[in-house]
């Protein structure tokens, strides 16, 4: 396994990157540290609009969905590449100690007051759409149809992709013929990893209002404790897997939040938890949600709850499935830039969700999608990437949503850029 920077020659778009290599680590780091909450992307949609507008030959519309951007590049006839970023940070306080590290705030939809992060590489993907953008307009004469370059917020809560699609970007933007997107991971730099079919799991994440009858601390009796009811309730969920799901499928349910109550000595009069469910396959699905909501209301019946649990929808992404035949011919561009080892067949499906594949669900067109490595290789001295690939990735390893999370912009940005160039140039007509 190497990192070595593949040659200009990889791909025909790819010549005079590495001139533009510091400004774009400039870019990266100045996003990293002004992230944004989804649906507040509006700095960030700015400098992606008005790189877009410096770059020349690019048609720029803001605002679609929100804050999301899109830019149109017309080369002659030929096919419709859709290229896609997200742009969202996440409430997360960042611990990574890096000097562009975020201390930034915001105001978060429930009126909380929450620290800012790029804790899931969305700076990255920017940084590396702007770059491959540059490159496709400086090498006009080597490729002919048109791209799409989509900017989109809210990946995080799976709104953005939806929102997008609301505002009529099927109508108002050329149809593309594949829709092709990335995302960095805590993978070796120089590795990429995919599979056809389902890439990544379906997700549905749920607000539990548990209500009980509050008292003094010192006279439960007389209570109905929604505290007791609650952790009750989490040690109950984590039977649904384990206990309705096959050793031979997939799903993974977990409680990421649970808050009741202001002092030691008062029972409270509710609790509330937040739930997140994955699964890749809607028949689990199906039955993995109807064992949650069974399992509240069942839980709430049995403390003896004054009423009956809330269950509200918190927000839902569907499976991510790339196409088959478009998976084999974006992996072939993706061998012949990154080296023909360097692209990892996942043997399952990855736990995390994304709403990128509503595009081509929507638009009724092939997507793919796969994850690029932003982790030093030092990290996985004597680790066989193919077990990781199968087993999982070492601990100490941060990944994805870790307050510690962070690619390293070297040779990340130069190998995302390339990544993206290669499989556009997959599909993009050729020079006349």
């Amino acid at each position: 396994m190497t990192t070595e920077s593949t040659t200009e020659s990889s791909s025909p778009f790819a010549g005079g990157l590495d001139a533009h290599l510091p400004e774009l680590r400039a870019l990266y780091e100045d996003l990293h540290a002004h992230p944004e909450l989804s649906l507040q992307e509006t700095r960030t949609a700015g400098i992606v609009a008005a790189r877009l507008r410096a770059q020349g030959g690019w048609e720029v519309t803001e605002g679609v969905g929100g804050t999301g951007v899109v830019g149109v590049l017309r080369n002659g006839d030929g096919p419709v590449v859709l290229l896609r970023a997200d742009m969202d940070g996440l409430p997360v306080l960042e611990a990574t100690g890096l000097p562009y590290a975020s201390v930034a705030r915001a105001t978060d939809r429930d009126g909380n007051d929450v620290p800012v992060m790029h804790a899931c590489g969305h700076d990255m993907h920017v940084t590396c759409l702007l770059g491959a953008a540059a490159q496709l307009v400086a090498h006009r004469g080597a490729w002919r149809g048109t791209v799409l370059a989509v900017f989109q917020p809210a990946e995080e809560t799976g709104e953005g992709a939806r929102d997008m699609l609301a505002d009529g970007f099927a109508e108002r933007f050329p149809r593309p013929d594949v829709c092709l997107g990335q995302h960095v991971g805590p993978f070796p730099t120089g590795i990429a990893v995919t599979r056809p079919g389902p890439v990544m799991a379906a997700s549905d994440s749920f607000r539990v209002r548990l209500f009980g009858r509050g008292g003094h601390g010192s006279t439960p009796e007389s209570t109905v404790d929604p505290v007791v009811m609650a952790a009750a309730l989490v040690l109950r969920l984590q039977t649904v897997v384990s206990r309705e799901v096959g050793a031979s499928q997939a799903a993974v349910v977990t409680v990421g939040a649970l808050h009741a109550g202001t002092k030691e000595n008062i029972i409270p009069d509710e609790a509330e938890l937040k739930l997140n469910i994955r699964s890749v396959d809607e028949s689990v699905r199906e039955r993995v949600l109807a064992a949650v909501r069974r399992i509240v209301k069942a839980e709430a019946e049995a403390s003896g709850a004054p009423k009956e649990p809330e269950i509200t929808s918190l927000g839902t992404f569907p499976v991510t499935v790339n196409s088959a035949e478009a998976t084999e011919v974006t992996v072939g561009a993706l061998r012949g830039t990154l080296g023909e080892q360097a692209v990892v067949m996942l043997p399952h499906p990855i736990n995390g969700s994304e709403d990128f594949g509503l595009f081509g669900d929507a638009l009724g067109v092939p997507s793919v999608f796969w994850h690029f490595g932003g982790a030093a290789l030092e990290a996985f001295a004597g680790v066989d990437f193919d077990a990781v690939a199968t087993r999982g990735l070492p601990p100490e390893i941060p990944v994805n949503h870790s307050p510690l999370y962070a690619p390293l912009p070297e040779p990340t940005i130069e190998l995302g850029v390339r990544s993206m160039l290669g499989a556009a140039g997959a599909w993009l007509g050729g020079a006349e």
